[in-house]
């Protein structure tokens, strides 16, 4: 069932890259230019970021985790200590 839902598409990309014009552009002498640069740079600076903002939410959920596994287990040794 995928594959007849995949297969025009296929069919459609590959009409197209067959029909188009070649590129004139040399490729040696395209580049992305500062606007390029920036944008890559903004992009890996992001990843870096929520990277660190992960680790914290991590970190945070596993401390909050150990905290309530010693809690519930001080409540149970109160309760099974005999006063």
């Amino acid at each position: 069932m995928i594959d007849m839902m995949v297969a025009p598409v296929f069919a459609a990309a590959t009409f197209v890259l067959q029909n188009s014009p070649g590129s004139d552009l040399d490729p040696n002498t395209v580049t992305p230019g500062p606007i390029g640069f920036a944008a890559i740079f903004l992009v890996a600076a992001a990843t870096v970021l929520i990277g660190f903002d992960m680790v914290r939410r991590i970190r945070r959920t596993t401390y909050r985790a150990e905290i309530k596994e010693r809690l519930e287990a001080e409540i149970a040794a109160k309760e099974d200590k005999p006063e």
